[in-house]
């Protein structure tokens, strides 16, 4: 766990959050959506306070919501275990994913404010340099930063609560099996244009071209199948 416990510092030092609760969260939803704490792996409140340094009671509301989330299962009595990764959950995952995040981009687009299109256009110009350099991890951190912002500027508290329930499992299929069967330069450009689209204005561009990324994620993951 030493060598573990090192690596958290790196990976959630952009990880702005206004709590311990919030702070536990990010940082064990990352170890699981990173695979650090693989499918199937029991852990415990104690454990994993030691290993982010925060105390029990964050860590304890934290997998409340990784529970809800489906990233681990809480079994009375018995202990806490990390979820496995179920390729036709994710593909049932895909279907209302689709509808939702399509709906959030576009009222992204017509909601955001100035601040945040100018975030939009930065998260743009990153998204094509990791096209450019298929930089999977740098990847995965962006469109963590591009889903919550998406959020932020959608406006609309229902949808957001649906997306964020979807979020962790969609990261961590994609980082088990990017590297044998996504295309990831694609799938980094075709962020990077949403992410304009949003930052401009253009609503329909927006939703045009996520139905263009998710067909390409649906692809990827019906390829883990075979």
């Amino acid at each position: 766990m030493t060598s573990l416990a090192k690596r958290i510092p790196e990976k959630i030092n952009l990880v702005q959050e206004d709590s311990q609760v919030d702070l536990a969260y990010a940082q064990i939803e990352e170890l699981i959506a990173t695979l650090q704490l693989p499918p199937g792996q029991m852990v415990s409140e104690n454990m994993l306070s030691s290993l982010i340094g925060l105390g029990r009671t964050p860590v304890r509301e934290a997998l409340q919501q990784l529970s809800r989330e489906g990233l681990v299962v809480i079994m009375p009595k018995r202990g806490i275990v990390v979820s496995e990764m179920d390729v036709k959950k994710q593909l049932r995952l895909l279907e209302v994913r689709r509808e939702v995040e399509r709906y959030l981009v576009g009222a992204a687009a017509r909601r955001a404010e100035d601040v945040e299109r100018d975030e939009f256009s930065q998260l743009a110009q990153s998204m094509r340099v990791a096209s450019q350099t298929s930089d999977g991890e740098a990847f995965l951190e962006l469109d963590r930063r591009f889903n919550k912002l998406v959020i932020k500027a959608g406006r609309n508290e229902y949808a957001s609560s649906v997306m964020k329930l979807m979020q962790g499992l969609s990261r961590r299929f994609w980082f088990a099996y990017y590297k044998r069967f996504a295309n990831l330069p694609e799938t980094a450009l075709l962020h990077a244009i949403i992410a304009q689209h949003i930052a401009e204005g253009k609503p329909e561009d927006a939703m045009r071209d996520l139905d263009m990324l998710l067909d390409n994620v649906e692809a990827f993951t019906r390829a883990t199948i075979d």
